[in-house]
């Protein structure tokens, strides 16, 4: 258990629970993040060949090793193994700013022993090259502080989403920062192995897909980003990532239809 260090710490009785598996590069910020705000971390591990493990434990972290299982059943599993009163819920990609770091401690306290907050959703910002997206992808609420018991992982792998089950749900202010890439090649890479992903799960769940959601959605989805949430105003990274969001949704569509395809031939 690591032990709080500050008076800004003390009492809080939060848990970070993280899930990682070669993050060496990203897992120090996220730690250094977590400094002076929880009062326990706890990380989910797939496997670690590099410093992970070593960089948790050093900073009184409790890792538990455990096969991969899919997005939303390690995250529940790192969830569960959380032991404060309220819940972190951090990858190992993302780090606490310290705007949020005040927000929350400062939501928490008001929270107290107030039942009917459930969690706290936070504002998560992709940063490349060391600057914030304020446009692209934005804003990106998500659920990330929960009351232990009250909240369980659900969604499609993997675009996991954890959702409060007991009480409500408030928005803290301040940022999470997201380090997911380094380039936008790195990202256009990942996004080919979640469409993969994510087309399994909705075929799974009855969807076959189109042509129409093949000609529409890829298009529709690059011009939300560009025009909408205004990503031109991030400047090229703007562009590029709008470009990334058009691309993903082109593979997942693609891959979806693919399949769809095969498990009908396979079955006549």
């Amino acid at each position: 258990m690591m032990s709080a260090t500050n008076e800004t710490s003390k009492g809080l009785a939060l848990s970070a629970a993280i899930v990682c598996k070669d993050n060496e590069s990203t897992i120090g910020r996220t730690l250094d993040s977590l400094g002076g705000l929880c009062d326990e971390i706890v990380a989910i591990d797939s496997g670690s060949t590099d410093r992970t493990i070593e960089m948790i434990e050093a900073r009184g972290g409790r890792v538990i090793r455990n096969a991969w299982m899919g997005h939303v059943r390690t995250k529940q599993l790192a969830l569960e193994s959380a032991g404060c009163q309220w819940v972190l819920c951090i990858d190992s990609d993302e780090s606490v700013l310290p705007d949020l770091a005040a927000g929350l401690r400062a939501g928490i306290i008001a929270a107290g022993d107030d039942d009917s907050i459930g969690g706290f959703a936070v504002n998560r910002k992709v940063f490349y090259r060391g600057r914030a997206l304020n446009y692209a992808w934005q804003p990106e609420w998500r659920c990330r502080v929960v009351r232990r018991g009250a909240a369980k992982w659900g969604g499609i792998d993997p675009h996991d989403v954890l959702r409060v089950e007991r009480g409500r749900e408030v928005r803290v202010a301040g940022a999470l920062r997201h380090d997911s890439f380094t380039t936008f090649s790195e990202q256009l890479a990942k996004q080919v192995r979640y469409a993969e992903i994510q087309a399994r799960g909705m075929l799974e769940a009855g969807k076959r897909g189109s042509v129409a959601s093949l000609l529409v959605s890829p298009g529709a989805s690059f011009l939300k980003q560009l025009v909408l949430k205004r990503a031109f105003m991030d400047g090229w990274p703007g562009w590029l990532a709008a470009g990334c969001t058009g691309a993903q949704s082109l593979m997942k569509h693609i891959t979806l239809i693919e399949m769809a395809r095969r498990r009908g031939s396979a079955e006549r």
